[in-house]
């Protein structure tokens, strides 16, 4: 069995095939691509079955809440987007479990910094009402100037953060 991994896709063609994607989402769905809202949907649930009545009373979390976590449109894309990655990987020979970073400063720092890290860009994407897929790529596509504000902090945070925090 060959277990060389398929090369990555071109990017050009990889960049077209993305905005034919969200061309599409937004004409199927009436929405652009994100995944942010999903966290806070499936909060709201989570809640729902655990104190109702403080979820329902909730000024944020009470607009978002619903019996059933599969009646939303956003709930199938991230569904997809999973299972979509799971079959290309394998696909093209790239399915593994790793953990990068960890041989240089252990895991359990890698693991901390990753979920420190996450748990902060989750925070801001909330806070700007998109993550970087809804308020970069479909945001973007709108000339959001929003979006393009975000994506220029994004990135310019990611840069510093990635120099503080070198070999991470």
């Amino acid at each position: 069995m060959n277990t060389t991994p398929k090369p990555f896709w071109n990017p050009w063609l990889a960049g077209v095939a993305l905005g034919v994607t969200l061309l599409l989402t937004f004409v199927l769905t009436g929405h652009g691509l994100g995944a942010t809202g999903f966290t806070t949907r499936l909060s709201a649930w989570l809640g729902l079955q655990a104190a109702p009545d403080a979820i329902t009373a909730n000024a944020y979390l009470g607009a978002m809440a619903r019996p059933d976590i599969l009646d939303g449109w956003i709930t199938w894309q991230v569904i997809g987007v999973f299972a979509g990655a799971l079959l290309a990987a394998f696909l093209a020979g790239r399915l593994r479990v790793q953990l990068d970073g960890a041989a240089r400063v252990g895991a359990g720092k890698r693991i901390a910094t990753a979920l420190v890290g996450g748990m902060l860009a989750g925070f801001g994407a909330r806070v700007a009402a998109g993550c970087t897929s809804g308020l970069g790529l479909s945001g973007a596509a709108t000339l959001s100037i929003a979006a393009f504000v975000f994506l220029g902090a994004f990135f310019v945070t990611g840069l510093i953060v990635s120099r503080l925090v070198k070999g991470v």
